[in-house]
């Protein structure tokens, strides 16, 4: 992807990750991080970019102290290998039980992620096993600063090559809340330069630039009156499991449909229903989950270019092939569609995520098919005319989804994700739970609908 030299300024909560190269908040509700005094709770991250990783708080007396410029070039030292794992928002109580259950402590929660301390296994299975995160990242450096020269000394004063070869390319990426400086493309720049200085007086030569595909992305985060720089772990973002072969128009990402079924309780033996799966995002995370195959399992990540990579421990934590028989147990998974494109598409992604055998799709519309039995959970991803579909028919199609729960559907549990609020009202029923939630950068909402039998559910607004 092309960088952007210069970004607007638009504040939003946080969100799933790209691959932007700098952004800036306007001052929110929430900050991206752990919130940092009031400054930090009073900032958003921007629309469209990946959360700002953690910032510690200073005492009272630290912050009211200006930082020379000669304290900005001696970041503090670290007293070990200190993460953020950044997420789509909305899921960072799930995140943080994931890791419960992979037994990586959190040792905070924050707008966007949660981040944590360990050693180089933690940060590697967290890579490997996590669903819900969008990325790994390992901070490196922090210092105070005032001014461009002081963020640019602090950059010059990390030991980069001690990190990383020169022969990878790199990328660096700028975030802030609520920083003085005027220019983050100026920043970004420095950051830039002071890395290949570093390495230059190392190596006697420099690391090339490469905006879309790096092999190491450095990002930095400001605040008020401190920077923080971290490495990605990641790489390419965690949602990209590498089994996607074909998209439809408007995708559900692969960590957000993963913590949905968490938010929802699915699991696994618990019949799964999607019945408009376009390109089978919700089916295919069912079936990797009961069949224990980590969603990191066909990719690479960046901490293997890390000259601290560990090949040993690596393979040591890599899990094996599931068995034919953890395949078999997956349970009644089924989807369906009224594209047959989408169900083609579907298919294919179920092959290269080796889960086509355990998945039964079918071709026709949510009203027209039986539910598959026995009951279970109901999740989808509808249209909600804001990128794909015509309003006027989503208007009259959202009742007609409701009647068909009503009638069809008793003992179901049901979630539907829509941006839309309007039309999510349509569907005549009462809503037992609304989750806000983000997909990408769009504002979402889960609506979880009870379908108890003898008692349909009670029509009106959700």
């Amino acid at each position: 992807m092309a960088d952007r030299p210069i970004l607007r300024v638009r504040a939003r909560p946080a969100s799933n990750d790209t691959d932007g190269t700098s952004k800036r908040s306007a001052g929110a509700s929430k900050a991206a991080f752990p919130r940092r005094a009031a400054a930090a709770a009073r900032a958003a991250p921007v629309r469209g970019k990946a959360p700002p990783p953690p910032v510690v708080a200073q005492p009272a007396r630290e912050r009211e102290a200006a930082p020379s410029a000669q304290a900005a070039a001696k970041p503090a030292p670290l007293p070990g290998p200190l993460f953020f794992a950044a997420c789509p928002g909305g899921l960072e109580d799930a995140l943080a039980a994931e890791f419960a259950e992979l037994g990586i402590t959190a040792t905070a929660q924050a707008s966007g992620g949660v981040h944590f301390q360990g050693d180089w296994s933690d940060c590697y299975r967290a890579n490997l096993h996590s669903r819900i995160a969008s990325r790994i990242l390992w901070r490196v450096g922090r210092a105070r600063y005032r001014g461009e020269e002081d963020v640019f000394k602090a950059a010059l004063a990390l030991d980069w090559p001690a990190w990383f070869s020169v022969d990878l390319t790199i990328r660096v990426q700028v975030t802030a809340v609520r920083s003085p400086l005027r220019s983050l493309e100026f920043v970004t720049l420095r950051i830039k330069d002071a890395v290949c200085d570093r390495f230059r007086a190392a190596a006697g030569r420099r690391p090339y630039v490469d905006t879309s595909r790096p092999g190491m992305r450095i990002h930095a985060f400001l605040t008020a009156d401190e920077v923080l720089f971290y490495l990605d772990t990641s790489g390419e973002a965690l949602f990209k499991r590498g089994w996607r072969k074909h998209a439809v128009e408007a995708p559900l990402r692969e960590n957000l449909a993963a913590g949905i079924l968490r938010l929802a309780g699915w699991t696994p033996g618990t019949t799964l229903f999607d019945p408009m799966c376009g390109s089978g995002t919700f089916l295919v995370e069912a079936a990797q989950i009961a069949a224990g195959i980590p969603p990191g399992a066909g990719r690479g990540f960046a901490f293997q270019h890390l000259r601290a990579f560990q090949q040993e421990l690596w393979e040591s934590l890599r899990a094996p092939a599931p068995s034919p028989g953890s395949l078999a147990s997956c349970g009644v998974i089924v989807g369906a569609d009224s594209d047959p494109a989408a169900v083609a598409m579907a298919r294919d992604n179920c092959i290269e995520a080796g889960v086509a055998a355990q998945v039964q799709l079918l071709h026709g519309a949510f009203v027209d098919i039986d539910p598959p039995v026995p009951p279970g959970l109901l999740v989808t991803n509808p249209p909600y005319g804001v990128r794909v579909g015509d309003r006027e028919a989503l208007a009259a199609a959202y009742p007609a989804w409701g009647d068909r729960l009503k009638q069809r559907y008793a003992g179901w549990r049901a979630c539907f994700l829509s941006a839309d609020m309007d039309l999510a009202r349509h569907i005549g029923l009462k809503a037992q739970r609304r989750v806000p939630l983000y997909n990408g950068a769009l504002a979402c909402r889960l609506f979880e609908y009870f379908m108890v039998a003898g008692r349909p559910g009670a029509s009106g607004a959700p």
